[in-house]
C-alpha cells in the first residue's frame, strides 16, 4: 500500500491538485469528531454538534450541563492541545529533514528534547509547581540548543551540518544522563513517578491556562518555518550551489533551527518528550504529496496535528487508566517506520 501511494499520488496531484488537501481535511475532521465524542463520557455526534452551534450563536445548548463541561472544559484543551503539538513536532521534523538532508533526523537532533526534560526533571525534583515546570522545560530546550550552536561554532571543519548533528548528538546525550542522575536521586514514591509519567509525555494534564501561555511560542516557531518554505528546498542542494543562486545558506539555517527549536521547545515544555511524531509523519506527508516543501509543510501539519489527536483519543480509551503518548506513539512509529524503510529500500 505504501508502494502505491507513493506511485500514485504524485499522478492524482497532478490531474486532481485539491485531492490530497480534501482527503486530509476530511481525515482531520474525522478524527476531530472522535476525539470529542468517545471515551468514558460519551458524546453523540449530534450533542457535539448542537452544543457547538450554540456556543457559537451565544444561546444556551438545552444540553444536559455535563455534556458542555465535557466538550469545553474537558476535551477541547486536549483536542486543541494535540493539533497543535502534533503540528509543530511534524513540521519542526520535516524542517530538519530538509535542512540536514538526512530523512533519519526528528526534531530533538539537537538536544532540545532532552534539555527540555532535563529543565522538568530540575522543577519536580525541587518541588516547583506544574506552571514553574513547564518554564524550566521551554528554557531548557532552548538553552541545549544554545549550547549546541555554540560548541559547533568553535569547530571548524568542512562540513557545518555535520558538526551540528554530531554535537546535538553528545549535548543529548550529556543532558540524558543528568536526567538519569536525578531519576536516581528522587524520591521513589513521589517524585519518581511524576518524572517518569512526564518524560513519557501526555496531555491529561493540559489546562487552558498552559495552552493560552504555550500557544504563542508554538505559533511564532510555526510561522517562521511555514513563511520559509519555499527556500528549504534549496538547503538540499550543497551549500556552494545554494549559494551560487543567491540564497543566504547560513542565516536561512540558523533562522529554521531557532523556529523548529522554538516550537519544539514550547511543545515539550507543554505535554513532555513525545517521539515519532516528527519522525514518522513528514515521511507519511512525503508519500501523500511529494518532497517539495512548500506542499510538504502543510500536509505535515495537517497530518501531525490528526496523528496526535488520534493517538491521544486512543490512550484514553484502550485500557482503564490511561497510557502515555510516548507508549503508543512508539508502538505505531517504530513498524511503519520498519515498514517504509523495507518497502522504499529497492527504489531509493
Amino acid at each position: 500500500m505504501a508502494d502505491d501511494a507513493a506511485s500514485l499520488s504524485p499522478a492524482l496531484l497532478q490531474r486532481w491538485p485539491g485531492l490530497g488537501w480534501a482527503l486530509a481535511l476530511a481525515l482531520l475532521l474525522a478524527v476531530l469528531v472522535a476525539a470529542f465524542a468517545v471515551g468514558k463520557f460519551p458524546v453523540a455526534p449530534g450533542d457535539l454538534w448542537q452544543s457547538v452551534a450554540a456556543r457559537l450563536s451565544g444561546v444556551a445548548s438545552g444540553l444536559p450541563p455535563a455534556v458542555d463541561t465535557v466538550v469545553w472544559n474537558i476535551r477541547m484543551p486536549r483536542v486543541l492541545a494535540g493539533l497543535l503539538v502534533g503540528a509543530a513536532l511534524a513540521a519542526a521534523g520535516a524542517v530538519y529533514q530538509g535542512m540536514f538532508r538526512n530523512p533519519l533526523v526528528s526534531p530533538d537532533i539537537l538536544g532540545v528534547s532532552a534539555g527540555a526534560g532535563l529543565g522538568a526533571v530540575i522543577g519536580i525534583f525541587i518541588g516547583l509547581p506544574l506552571a514553574l515546570v513547564q518554564v524550566l522545560a521551554f528554557a531548557g530546550g532552548l538553552l541545549a540548543v544554545g549550547a549546541v550552536l555554540a560548541v559547533s561554532a568553535l569547530v571548524r571543519r568542512q562540513d557545518p551540518v555535520l558538526v551540528l548533528v554530531l554535537t546535538g548528538v553528545a549535548v543529548g546525550s550529556l543532558l540524558g544522563g543528568g536526567i538519569s542522575l536525578l531519576k536516581l536521586l528522587a524520591d521513589s514514591s513521589t517524585q519518581l513517578p511524576t518524572i517518569t509519567f512526564w518524560l513519557l509525555g501526555a496531555l491529561n494534564a493540559v489546562s487552558p491556562r498552559d495552552l493560552a501561555a504555550t500557544a504563542p511560542a508554538l505559533l511564532a516557531g510555526l510561522v517562521p518555518m511555514a513563511l520559509l518554505r519555499w527556500r528549504v528546498n534549496l538547503l538540499s542542494l550543497a551549500d556552494e550551489e545554494a549559494l551560487a543562486l543567491g540564497v543566504p545558506v547560513t542565516r536561512l539555517r540558523v533562522v529554521l533551527v531557532a523556529a523548529a527549536t522554538l516550537s519544539t521547545a514550547a511543545a515539550v515544555s507543554l505535554t513532555g518528550i513525545i517521539g515519532w511524531v516528527g519522525l514518522v509523519v513528514p515521511h507519511v506527508a512525503r508519500m501523500w504529496v511529494g518532497p517539495e516543501f512548500s506542499r510538504l509543510l502543510p500536509a505535515s501539519l495537517l497530518l501531525g496535528g490528526g496523528f496526535l489527536v488520534a493517538t491521544d483519543t486512543l490512550a484514553r480509551t484502550l485500557a482503564p487508566i490511561e497510557l502515555p503518548l510516548g507508549v503508543l506513539t512508539a508502538f505505531v512509529g517504530v513498524p511503519f517506520f520498519i515498514l517504509v524503510l523495507a518497502r522504499s529500500g529497492g527504489r531509493e
